[in-house]
């Protein structure tokens, strides 16, 4: 009766409330980011809807912070993927000022691709060498001051919550701009919306933040080890369930 209930809700109320929320959202960070910084439009109002989203769908959040991250420090934090609802657990619950590393073709989506543009989001060129170089600038020049990136190695969502091996782009850039790495935990979130279903179920998800791993130092040689530390890092934050 509960679920069925709350499939009546999904469609009535969330669905509604999310279209809305986005709209709301997209609209403020255009219009703040023209007019003012885009470091605060290009992040707050995505604060606010991820939450506002969240717990819209009812589910049940817990975030374990790490108190050894600080923030004014540039950070590439590295997320498992498990299913649509990360990105409004990351936009919401981070706790830290972030830009996307975006793939060029999410560009042209009509709305999104404007507002993550003004934002000041980096968009990745791996169409030619130049456009490669010109993205590494950009990314060099954004990740500074205290601003971030999050990137969720796996490239695609699981869809029984294990975790999938990493490839490399996010390990490369974090040596390149040598920047810590945070592994973070995301756990619960497959069974929010699964893969191939539009059917919702009421959750409870979670996000782990882990001590930071320093890359300075480090050469291509280590690259193979970095990664696997921080796919093992990543995967016992998971329920063993």
């Amino acid at each position: 009766m509960k679920i069925f209930l709350y499939r009546i809700y999904q469609w009535l109320i969330f669905v509604p409330l999310l279209i809305l929320s986005t709209i709301w959202c997209t609209l403020t960070i255009i219009i703040g980011s023209t007019l003012g910084d885009n470091k605060f439009w290009g992040y707050y109002p995505g604060v606010i809807w991820g939450r506002f989203v969240c717990l819209a769908a009812l589910l049940k959040v817990k975030v374990k912070r790490n108190n050894k991250l600080d923030k004014n420090q540039s950070y590439v934090f590295v997320a498992n993927h498990q299913g649509a609802f990360d990105i409004f657990l990351i936009y919401g619950y981070l706790g830290h000022n972030f830009k996307w590393l975006m793939k060029q073709s999410l560009k042209k989506m009509p709305l999104v691709g404007f507002a993550s543009s003004k934002a000041g989001h980096v968009f990745v060129d791996q169409s030619s060498r130049s456009g490669i170089v010109q993205t590494m600038k950009n990314t060099r020049e954004t990740l500074k001051d205290g601003m971030s990136t999050v990137v969720f190695p796996e490239g695609h969502r699981s869809p029984d919550g294990n975790i999938a091996e990493f490839k490399k782009g996010a390990f490369q850039t974090a040596m390149s701009l040598k920047l810590p790495i945070v592994p973070i935990t995301i756990d619960g979130v497959y069974k929010v919306l699964p893969i191939h279903s539009w059917q919702m179920n009421p959750s409870a998800i979670s996000l782990t933040f882990h001590d930071p791993i320093e890359t300075a130092g480090l050469t291509n040689n280590d690259l193979q080890e970095l990664i696997d530390k921080v796919h093992a890092v990543i995967k016992s934050g998971l329920n063993s369930e």
